[in-house]
């Protein structure tokens, strides 16, 4: 597994978009705790973990995220288990929110939970903290009070357009409790959600957006 570690280091360690390595490790720490209350196979949970961004289509385009061919490489160079592999493997391609929109989603107990803990560590105040960093790295804007989110945003959409921080905020971060698939994860992403909509409220407040203030009120 250290072994899997510093592989994974190598290629994430100097990103600054929120995907880097220190969002990894938080993942893998969430998912092993989420462990514990399941019957999963931690081995699998924590390889899930480690290479679940290596191939993510916003670092790397998307034909490596269909291909994955840094996780398989990882996962070569590491003389991991060949039914250990695919079963990796095969749960990486159903993970991330831009396919939970086309219903693609983790079939496996292992799966599910690197989903949950990877779709918590979007949220709350780390989730917060990526969300700027990642549209400071693509110089998106962060608020723009004339251009309202767009309800239940299709996997097409929520690909190509370009928004604005906040906007991403509902368009997915506060959606994401909703897509939680095990009880540990639906804990967790409840408490981060307030985190965020507590965040929302104040900021409209200084903003004197009270239009956007009575759109929050849906999400609380």
């Amino acid at each position: 597994m250290e072994q899997v570690i510093q592989q994974v280091k190598l290629l994430l360690e100097n990103d600054n978009s929120g995907h880097g390595f220190d969002h990894i490790e938080r993942v893998l720490e969430l998912s092993l705790r989420f462990c514990e209350k399941e019957n999963a196979n931690k081995e699998v949970v924590s390889l899930i973990a480690l290479l679940h961004d290596v191939d993510d289509y916003k670092l790397f385009g998307k034909e490596n995220a269909e291909a994955l061919p840094n996780a398989n490489k990882i996962l070569n160079i590491c003389k991991i288990d060949e039914d250990i592999k695919k079963h990796v493997l095969d749960e990486i391609k159903c993970i991330g929110y831009s396919k939970a929109l086309k219903g693609i989603r983790p079939c496996t107990i292992e799966g599910k939970i690197v989903s949950d803990a990877d779709m918590c560590d979007a949220s709350g105040a780390h989730g917060l903290l990526r969300c700027y960093a990642y549209s400071m790295k693509i110089k998106q804007p962060f608020f723009n009070r004339e251009l309202f989110p767009i309800e239940n945003i299709s996997h097409e959409k929520y690909t190509t357009y370009d928004s604005t921080s906040v906007n991403h905020l509902f368009e997915k971060i506060l959606k994401l409790k909703d897509y939680m698939l095990t009880d540990e994860g639906k804990k967790e992403a409840i408490k981060r959600h307030t985190a965020v909509v507590c965040f929302l409220k104040e900021y409209f407040n200084e903003e004197n957006a009270n239009e956007w203030l009575e759109y929050l009120k849906e999400y609380e």
